[in-house]
């Protein structure tokens, strides 16, 4: 039978993220490096991390985390490793480190191949450097909010001295008594020898609401919740406190996940896709702000802001709506004390940023008593700390750059969902795009996947975007008759006029170099011949090397572009949850209240993965044809709607 589950913690260790510097690195950086060294210096000695691969350990396999390469897709050291050619006179490498450390301008530069040097092209192509040590530490911690582990206490079945004390009712039934049931129904095993009774945890079968009060209002918080029910008018309803709200919030979580692990992570490894779409955007919302309990002032220079931008990460099928991951780039597991020990440990605020564990987080080290050869004054330094030490008197937990959030997402997704070929659709969010050409590179490499741009004007009216998806219908219409298409659908029509478009038109252009022809992306978006009523005209681009498909492939691909995928389960966030709704209107009018925003990034992420887990099980949408049914469903991996009572109860 099924045991007990628990939410997942850092200790539990799901991904191990092996320390990719040496003890004897760690030795001479605190033994006299530091304190001998300027900073630049110091850092420029222990620069070399920068290519160098981390190991990630999870499910018995090792995966290597290496994402600082060329992220340009029309260039030839695209994908490829940190390389040294050393039969070359002065030994170049693939790539070089340029910019400055004390202004954070810092970027890799593909040097041209000094070996085949008509293959191909560099294009002195920059990338942002980032830290693959932080990268694989965002990885681990996606691993542990999305997961559940067995409840599995230590337990003493013996007295001391006992003469049977290394035996277990598990393994040696028949050394115990079975002494019934306890008020829980939990199982009373009694040792045969030295006579002590110990109950031992129910199975979810067994009991349901094991260590839970008022399970009675689980089904109406969840409705409560999931209709964008303020946090306070939920408990005025449901006659509980604010503990138990949130207690009840953490469990809702938890059988959430275990829903999940049975029906979307054993589902998606049975099943493959031959082409998958995915549509990838981020939504910001904004944290409030407050200071811990005893750390209130009345001043009002040692404040910071009470607003935070907080980014979801969220990625979807575009065909069928089903919402993959959404993650919140925060970390409320991380402290401040971690942030100074590991800065202390390694020597961090000495390093570039791509070098440091913590180079993810808003502080990502905790600033240090200038040494006698460093270049920051006092006055600097004092700076520095008070800003550090202002961050301890709020809640715990740092926001993340959301690259590295969106690099983990991405990874975790590439892991879970098994395909041929992918298709990928963003906004042109250099985040996103950096993101998917870090994780998916080797795909891109061998054409098994493409990007797609879908640029939309969203400061037009509604009625401006109506109006210009029926101009544009009308147009053409007025096409296809004046080609001799009279009876053809809309879609047939725009994938008629692709097909002739795309035999003269191309994403990318053919640059000259040296007497030799070269792709490049050209930027040269078009406009996508079926726009929407309430988007209006959109334009689509494609950043990467379409050149080995025929016109109407192209156009097979471009009419499937679009982001309603993503924008359909943003919008189910903002209208039914109401800490993460769009801000409200003062009483004064003179700007935005966000009063329902919760404290804890914590519970938005508990709430969004309840919502995306009804979502995707038990919200059908009616398709074009007629078809009414859930993402799961169209997706492929259950054959039936579910409802909350599912989910909550495992019925």
């Amino acid at each position: 039978m099924a045991k007990l589950k628990r939410l997942a913690t850092t200790e539990d260790n799901i991904v191990t993220v092996e320390r990719p510097i040496t003890d004897s690195e760690i030795h001479s950086r605190r033994s006299g490096d530091y304190f001998l060294l300027t900073p630049l210096k110091f850092a420029n000695k222990y620069r070399d991390v920068l290519f160098r691969p981390v190991n990630v350990h999870w499910n018995d396999k090792i995966y290597q985390i290496q994402m600082n390469t060329c992220t340009d897709p029309f260039c030839k050291w695209f994908g490829l490793p940190q390389q040294r050619f050393e039969t070359v006179k002065n030994k170049p490498s693939r790539y070089k480190l340029i910019g400055s450390l004390k202004h954070g301008s810092q970027s890799i530069v593909c040097n041209p191949d000094p070996i085949r040097t008509g293959v191909g092209m560099t294009w002195d192509s920059t990338t942002q450097p980032l830290s693959n040590w932080s990268i694989a530490e965002e990885i681990a911690r996606l691993a542990a909010v999305d997961s559940v582990q067995d409840w599995e206490p230590e337990y003493q079945f013996h007295r001391e001295a006992c003469s049977n004390a290394s035996l277990t009712p598990f393994v040696s039934p028949k050394d115990f008594y079975k002494q019934g049931k306890s008020s829980s129904n939990s199982q009373k095993w009694q040792c045969k020898a030295c006579k002590k009774i110990t109950n031992v945890l129910p199975s979810q079968r067994e009991s349901f609401g094991y260590h839970q009060k008022r399970n009675d209002v689980l089904l109406s918080l969840a409705l409560c919740l999931l209709n964008r029910t303020p946090v306070k008018r939920t408990c005025e309803i449901l006659q509980i406190g604010s503990e138990t709200y949130y207690s009840k919030l953490e469990w809702l979580y938890k059988r959430c996940l275990e829903f999940l692990e049975r029906h979307e992570t054993k589902a998606f490894a049975k099943k493959k896709f031959d082409v998958m779409w995915l549509n990838t955007d981020k939504m910001i919302y904004y944290l409030n702000n407050v200071r811990k309990r005893g750390q209130g002032n009345l001043r009002y220079d040692d404040l910071e802001d009470r607003h935070f931008a907080t980014h979801i990460v969220v990625t979807s099928d575009v065909h069928s709506r089903y919402v993959f991951r959404s993650d919140v780039a925060y970390d409320w597991n991380i402290g401040m004390d971690d942030i100074e020990n590991d800065t202390k440990l390694y020597k961090e605020d000495h390093l570039n940023e791509f070098a440091r564990k913590n180079a993810r987080l808003r502080f990502s080290f905790a600033p240090q008593p200038p040494t006698d050869n460093d270049t920051q004054t006092q006055y600097e330094y004092r700076e520095e700390l008070n800003e550090f030490n202002r961050r301890k008197k709020y809640i715990d937990g740092l926001h993340v750059n959301s690259t590295y959030t969106t690099i983990a997402h991405l990874w975790w997704i590439k892991q879970m969902v098994q395909a041929d070929e992918w298709r990928f659709v963003t906004d042109e969010d250099y985040s996103i795009m950096t993101a998917l050409y870090r994780v998916f590179a080797k795909e891109i490499r061998l054409f098994a996947a493409h990007h797609f741009l879908c640029k939309i004007d969203r400061r037009k009216s509604r009625r401006d975007a109506f109006m210009e998806s029926q101009k544009a219908r009308e147009q053409l219409v007025a096409w296809g008759r004046s080609n001799g298409y009279f009876k053809d659908s809309a879609s047939k029509l725009a994938y008629l006029k692709l097909t002739e478009l795309f035999k003269t038109h191309t994403f990318h252009q053919m640059v000259s170099v040296v007497g030799k022809n070269y792709p490049k992306w050209a930027k040269t978006p078009i406009e996508h011949p079926l726009p929407t009523a309430d988007q209006g005209i959109r334009y689509v681009d494609c950043t990467t090397d379409l050149s080995a498909y025929e016109p109407k492939d192209i156009a097979n691909m471009i009419l499937q572009v679009n982001d309603k995928a993503v924008n359909a389960f943003l919008q189910q966030i903002r209208r039914r949850i109401s800490i993460l709704e769009r801000p409200l209107v003062t009483a004064r009018g003179e700007g935005k209240s966000y009063i329902y925003a919760n404290f804890n990034p914590k519970y938005a992420q508990y709430a969004q993965t309840i919502l995306r887990t009804f979502y995707n099980f038990c919200m059908p949408f009616k398709s074009y044809d007629g078809t009414k049914a859930t993402p799961a469903q169209r997706i492929g991996i259950t054959d039936h709607q579910f409802t909350i009572k599912d989910i909550i109860y495992f019925r």
